[in-house]
């Protein structure tokens, strides 16, 4: 029986956390904010993480726009645990993760593309 898109997409993020070890979890929404898939520990709320994701990506889209920067490639928030990553797939979703502290981002961000791309032949 053949794989679902959400299962699909399950899959390569599960990839992406595999690869990049760095990676504690990953979840691709919606741009109105509603969960399309995800690879996220129990404690971690889909539809939070989902509702932030887009206001998040959204608000970075404005600031470039407004300021002259061109389209915008990726947000990323840096805490003192690590950071929280978002990068756009096509049009329709949202490429959020979950980075441990100390990361390599440039790996970060080229892995994240590549799975952005992926995913974006699945939204």
């Amino acid at each position: 029986m053949a794989k679902s898109r959400t299962e699909l997409m399950v899959d390569r993020l599960r990839d992406l956390q595999a690869t990049t070890p760095e990676i504690q979890a990953s979840a691709v929404v919606s741009v109105d904010g509603l969960p399309m898939a995800s690879s996220l520990p129990a404690n971690v709320e889909e539809d939070r993480v989902s509702a932030m994701s887009a206001a998040m990506l959204s608000l970075g889209e404005r600031i470039s726009g407004e300021l002259g920067r061109g389209a915008l490639e990726q947000v990323y928030i840096r805490g003192d645990a690590g950071y929280v990553i978002l990068m756009s797939v096509g049009e329709g979703a949202v490429l959020t993760t979950l980075v441990r502290d100390g990361a390599k981002l440039g790996l970060i961000f080229l892995d994240m593309r590549r799975t952005a791309d992926d995913l974006e032949k699945l939204v």
